[in-house]
């Protein structure tokens, strides 16, 4: 799934994990989400409007595809 450059307008209510299961078909790809975005991390829901940045994922079309998320940007 190719969504480089793209953004992503956040409704009220909405979290990292939803917006994930929403754009990438699992919330498993918030932790690529909060990477591409560390000036938003901090937030767990949205208030409505935030832009948040749609990083480029490759999503595994196979069970058998190893997924390894990207660095935490909090952790830093």
């Amino acid at each position: 799934m190719n969504r480089s450059g793209y953004g992503y307008r956040c409704a009220a209510g909405e979290s990292w994990d939803s917006v994930a299961l929403k754009i990438y078909g699992d919330e498993k790809y918030a932790a690529d989400l909060l990477a591409a975005n560390p000036a938003l991390c901090r937030l767990l829901i949205f208030t409505g409007g935030e832009k948040v940045h749609l990083p480029t994922l490759e999503v595994p079309t196979t069970e058998a595809a190893v997924y390894t998320p990207a660095a935490a940007p909090w952790k830093d």
